[in-house]
């Protein structure tokens, strides 16, 4: 087989950088390891950045997305027994995030991808990148009991932290940067209407949670707990009853329990691997990074990369432009760091870090206090909530 980009994973990022290339008339070749169902069952991000909707609207995949997506224009913070709403758009001249699961994202862009007829080839076992360093990188790998090579002229590898990509690469050709949280996040999904209109951060002395949402009737839920917390220890009585221990009295009470579809424990960290290329291997999405969750960043920083990788791909094959390949980790990386800033600096402001009141407690509240009291402040949430511009390659 032959293709122009060979792309490793058929997650969210390697659907959309295929989708956004075939548009442009670059022939590529997507190559997972999982089947679609499984990757369909993936419960993951539901929040959207301003520009990471305008992508898949570029893509051509936002038919469904905006009828059934929730525009937000804002969130609250809760913290000492108050409610400060982040008004997004007021704060940053208009921009909003959109609520739309990333399940929902996946399902879209292998509709697309299937009614455009691209090649996308699941259950591929094996899969090993070779020569990158080479003009003529290609990709071996096992499908329907065949071994197949498929010689392409770049790789993309979207097939996140624990896929081949990055572990292709030499040791001794990248650095990594790494800091691990001492707590988790417990996160349930239910067939529930959202407590709110809006999401809830709520910092408590119990330990944070999150009221979030993937639809009007579908809710997801989230608690800090120890590192050493089990699921199965977790029913459903007790994640709700634990809920409603660290929300207002008002929230509360209005809270709408139910039957959990799916519950999970994600510990957190912050991850960078730099450079984020190898010869003709681009790192895309969780291959390169990983983010906390609470600022709403992983989906969403693995868009900013597709952005920059395709625009890239455009400019090579359309203005023979190959001077700008050596610029693709560089840019990328300018955005990445500002995120994982942000990420840290939510997950440090909101999070228990101590069963005792301490020091570092008392400045968290005066730090939620001050940027909270501060238009300032409250801008600099709202603009790295909604999404920093993406950086551009000239």
């Amino acid at each position: 087989m032959k293709t122009q980009v060979a792309i490793i994973g058929a997650g969210p990022s390697g659907l959309l950088l295929g989708q956004l290339l075939h548009r442009q008339g670059i022939d590529n070749v997507i190559v997972e390891r999982r089947s679609g169902e499984y990757v369909l069952s993936r419960i993951r991000a539901g929040v959207l950045e301003q520009g990471m909707v305008d992508l898949l609207r570029e893509a051509g995949v936002d038919q469904r997305m905006d009828k059934e997506g929730l525009p937000h224009d804002g969130f609250e913070l809760v913290f000492d027994n108050r409610r400060v709403r982040v008004a997004l758009d007021e704060l940053t001249g208009g921009s909003k995030v959109m609520v739309y699961g990333q399940t929902e994202v996946t399902r879209d862009l292998m509709e697309a991808r299937a009614a455009a007829g691209a090649t996308t080839l699941y259950e591929a076992e094996n899969v090993q990148p070779h020569d990158l360093e080479s003009d003529s990188p290609y990709l071996t790998f096992e499908h329907s009991g065949e071994t197949v090579r498929l010689d392409c002229d770049y790789i993309a590898g979207c097939d996140g932290y624990h896929g081949v990509s990055r572990q292709t690469i030499p040791q001794d050709r990248i650095k990594e940067f790494e800091k691990v949280y001492p707590f988790g996040w417990l996160g349930m999904l239910s067939d529930t209407p959202p407590v709110s209109d809006e999401l809830i951060y709520a910092s408590h002395e119990r330990g944070f949670s999150l009221c979030s949402m993937r639809s009007a009737t579908r809710s997801r839920y989230y608690l800090q707990v120890p590192l050493d917390e089990k699921v199965e220890d977790w029913s459903d009585e007790r994640f709700w009853e634990e809920l409603k221990r660290r929300l207002p009295d008002e929230v509360a009470a209005k809270l709408v329990t139910g039957p959990s579809i799916e519950k999970s424990i994600a510990p957190l960290r912050s991850y960078v691997v730099e450079p984020m290329q190898y010869g003709r291997l681009f790192l895309v999405g969780d291959a390169a990074h990983i983010v906390p969750p609470t600022g709403a960043k992983g989906l969403n920083l693995a868009a900013s990369d597709v952005n920059t990788l395709y625009r890239l791909m455009v400019k090579v094959y359309q203005e023979g432009r190959t001077d700008l390949i050596e610029r693709y980790s560089q840019t990328c990386l300018k955005r990445i760091w500002k995120a994982e800033r942000f990420s840290w600096w939510m997950t440090s402001m909101l999070h228990n870090f101590s069963d005792e009141e301490d020091f570092n407690s008392r400045m968290q509240l005066a730090e939620l206090d001050y940027v909270t009291s501060s238009k300032a402040g409250m801008t600099t949430i709202a603009e790295n909530y909604v999404g920093l511009p993406y950086e551009s390659l000239e």
